[in-house]
């Protein structure tokens, strides 16, 4: 029974289908080849009468025939002539073969063939007869050219044949040069079951409940139709890149038990005038057929853009006529119930408002970065095939990784599998995870980058501002770990912090925030009287916080409660919301409050001078300094805020390894960005 078992369980390698194409196509070039090498007269050395006038006098010519059709006479050398250097040489030249033995060798073109009998006979009159080679003649064909002719227009028909299989994606549905318009829809039914369910989707609750409703519809109508319900026409999934909208979408197909369609908005996308909108069409005549069932269109905005957008006068825009017809689909005279539309998207903002109206999509459904608890479940998927050391903390890992989308969190667990991989471990520890967010998030660490003790010493003291400056301010990011260890492409030093999951900040707190920035240049500045290119990234941070407390937020007492901020904006306006004057105003403000925060960052570590040159010259001696080594060495924060992970477990934080960073230029603090501002009603993400 085991044996029987086995043997069910094993699965026949798949045999790869043969190209026909190829062996079609050297065919065809081998029997061109084997007609030129056997039929070579167009390669024939042509003379004159006087060469062969000369050839015949030296006996050289071994037979002559005539063709009377072409008045033509083809003339074959004997054996001994050919090994002549006048003759091989010629011939060698003239035929990329080579010498053929056979013949014939020579051509020579004549007028009139009772002329040439005439005078060939003058020619040999003084030749013994039985030297004389006597003319043959013969009618030909030129078969040659009638099959290279031939020959050519199947070898051109066969090449645009295969060119319209290429520009099409290859056989089946669509790949043949009459399918061109059917629809390249994956579908997945009984059959062809897809494996991912619900349960392999961790951190996305209420997106689930969304469609888990949709799934209950398309299983048991009766529940909903009998309070007067009607189904969902379209749900739209929209998030970040790498937060799991494919893998739900992968996830209804698993669970629903209907066909299921799948297809990218790029395979509408097509070099030839219409197709875009046939396939549309094939692709819901083939969805009826088949419903109830679900479509589902990955990257949407290929196709969903707003129609007219820099597009010339009188243009005829492919796109536009393929989202015309799939707005007609979806809902337009003669709809048909009984096909649900998924689609997923990272760009909502560049859709076009008859696309999102109730009716076609009736949910849109919003997926962000998971929170900590998120984070926690979707480790928990991804550690299930993964051998661990029972030290591996997975509440701490989730802390460690905020902003993380759940791509990134898979990448993190199967760098430190391969971490520990490299190192001969039996299981993956927790240091191991430490040094694959490590790696994700800062970049490959540099052990044989070579860097002078002057630039050491000012990255030193650039990460130890940035550590001060934070350790003392309120606001500002716990510290977990600080570094002049080269990491990534040009960092040569970096500082992680443990943001916290918050949502709305103050005004003290983004301050805070700037100082703590700033203090790898004031530190420089303290120390050196003298400042580097290694601030650029803290710079570039600083000037985006402050514009947006000014321009965006509000935070400005001299411009106001106003915001120039606009979320439906195009990627290609050039117009500014307020006037010339405003803008010199706004410049004039968000330079008074960097300077502000620079001042404050100065007198700030003036004030901590000792603690700064202890920070630097423990730098400088271990490389890398932790949350406990900072308490050692200068004492406790003065302030007793929790931390996200504290509050998340209730219990005491041990000193954290490492924390999410982005690696900055030359020396500089690496922080998680901050992300695009959101208006989502009163509260401003």
């Amino acid at each position: 029974m085991a044996d029987k078992e086995r043997d069910k369980k094993i699965v026949p390698p798949k045999v790869p289908k043969p190209n026909y194409q190829m062996w079609i196509i050297l065919a065809l070039v081998a029997v061109i080849l084997g007609i030129s090498y056997f039929n070579r007269t167009g390669e024939l050395v042509e003379i004159q009468n006087n060469r062969f006038e000369d050839m015949v006098q030296a006996r050289d010519i071994k037979r002559l025939m005539l063709i009377k059709n072409e008045e033509l006479v083809e003339i074959t050398l004997k054996a001994e002539a050919l090994q002549n250097a006048k003759y091989k040489q010629e011939i060698e030249r003239s035929s990329p073969f080579g010498v053929n033995a056979s013949g014939p060798h020579y051509k020579l073109k004549i007028g009139s063939i009772d002329k040439f009998q005439e005078n060939y006979q003058q020619l040999t009159k003084n030749i013994p007869r039985e030297q004389q080679v006597d003319l043959q003649f013969e009618d030909r064909q030129d078969y040659t050219n009638m099959f290279f002719n031939i020959g050519f227009l199947v070898l051109l028909v066969f090449g645009f044949w295969m060119l319209m299989r290429r520009m099409t994606g290859g056989g089946g549905p669509g790949g043949q040069i009459f399918n061109i318009g059917k629809s390249k829809a994956a579908l997945f039914d009984a059959e062809s079951k897809v494996k991912i369910t619900f349960a392999d989707v961790a951190g996305l609750e209420e997106a689930k409940e969304e469609v888990k409703e949709i799934v209950d519809f398309l299983k048991t109508p009766q529940k909903f139709t009998k309070l007067g319900g009607k189904i969902p026409k379209g749900a739209l999934l929209v998030g970040p890149p790498g937060t799991g909208k494919t893998l739900l979408a992968k996830a209804v197909a698993g669970e629903a038990g209907v066909p299921f369609f799948s297809l990218s908005g790029s395979d509408f996308v097509e070099m030839f005038v219409g197709v875009g909108a046939s396939r549309v069409r094939d692709l819901f005549k083939q969805a009826k057929e088949k419903a109830p069932c679900i479509v589902f269109i990955d990257e949407i905005d290929a196709i969903g853009r707003s129609r007219g957008r820099g597009q010339l006068p009188g243009a005829n825009d492919e796109r536009e006529n393929t989202l015309n017809s799939l707005l007609v689909e979806m809902d337009g005279f003669a709809t048909d119930s009984g096909v649900i539309i998924l689609a997923a998207t990272n760009r909502p903002d560049v859709l076009d408002s008859a696309l999102l109206r109730p009716g076609r999509f009736d949910r849109q459904i919003s997926i962000d970065k998971p929170d900590i608890a998120g984070r926690e479940q979707i480790f928990k998927v991804h550690l299930k095939p993964i051998k661990m050391s029972k030290d591996v903390d997975v509440k701490k890992l989730a802390a460690q990784t905020p902003g993380f989308a759940g791509a990134e969190i898979a990448n993190v667990c199967n760098e430190a599998a391969l971490i520990a991989a490299r190192k001969d471990k039996s299981e993956v520890e927790m240091q191991d995870f430490h040094d694959a967010i490590d790696r994700v998030i800062g970049g490959l660490e540099k052990k044989t980058k070579i860097i002078s003790a002057e630039e050491k010493k000012i990255v030193a003291y650039h990460e130890a501002g940035h550590a001060v400056a934070g350790w003392f301010l309120e606001h500002a990011d716990p510290l977990v770990k600080v570094s002049i260890v080269p990491r990534g492409v040009a960092a040569l030093g970096y500082a992680q912090y443990l943001p916290k999951e918050q949502f709305l900040y103050q005004t003290e707190q983004l301050m805070d925030e700037m100082c703590m920035t700033f203090g790898g240049r004031a530190a420089e500045e303290i120390v050196f009287e003298k400042i580097s290119t290694g601030a650029l990234s803290d710079l570039e941070r600083i000037t985006k916080m402050a514009y947006s407390m000014v321009t965006v937020y509000g935070m400005n007492k001299e411009i106001g409660n106003m915001s120039f901020y606009d979320s439906k904006q195009s990627d290609y306006t050039f117009n500014k919301p307020y006037s010339d004057a405003t803008a010199e105003k706004i410049d004039k403000e968000v330079k008074k409050i960097i300077d502000e925060a620079y001042e404050r960052t100065k007198k700030l570590l003036e004030k901590h001078r000792d603690h700064l040159e202890t920070i630097a010259k423990e730098l400088l001696e271990k490389e890398i300094l932790f949350q406990s080594d900072l308490e050692r060495l200068i004492g406790k924060r003065p302030f007793a805020n929790q931390t996200t992970y504290e509050k998340f477990t209730n219990t005491q934080v041990p000193p954290l390894k490492s924390e999410e960073a982005t690696p900055a230029l030359n020396g500089t603090e690496a922080k998680e960005p901050e992300p695009a501002p959101e208006v989502s009603g009163d509260s401003t993400k």
